[in-house]
């Protein structure tokens, strides 16, 4: 596999850039019900739940990265991104695992305490 960036778009709708540390890893799951794109991706960090999808068209994704429809055969229906590069309201990201059938730990949180919260629940 060659290296294949993406841009996280929508990002506003949901937590904004705070969660889109440099280096920083999220599982991407296709979904190929959602009823306006059969080609959307979207973008989860565990115990938050979708932070953004993988951009799509000429005018939401950055110059240089591949839209969710280029990336869309080429990785399984659950990968990994590790954000590379963003901006005020772009997120950059790299496919670090194309076909994630775990969810690692890391992908939860860096904060023990969020965890331990969550299980309480």
């Amino acid at each position: 596999m060659s290296e294949m960036y993406l841009s996280i778009t929508g990002v506003n709708h949901y937590y904004g850039m705070e969660p889109f540390a440099i280096g920083r890893r999220f599982l991407c799951v296709k979904e190929p019900d959602n009823p306006y794109d059969d080609e959307a991706i979207r973008v989860v960090l565990p115990l938050k739940g979708v932070v953004g999808y993988v951009a799509n068209s000429v005018y939401s994704r950055a110059k240089g990265t591949l839209s969710a429809g280029r990336i869309y055969p080429e990785v399984g229906d659950r990968f990994l991104v590790q954000v590379a590069f963003s901006t005020h309201s772009t997120v950059i990201a790299k496919v670090v695992e194309s076909d994630s059938h775990e969810i690692p730990m890391d992908l939860f949180t860096e904060n023990r305490e969020e965890i331990t919260e969550y299980l309480r629940i």
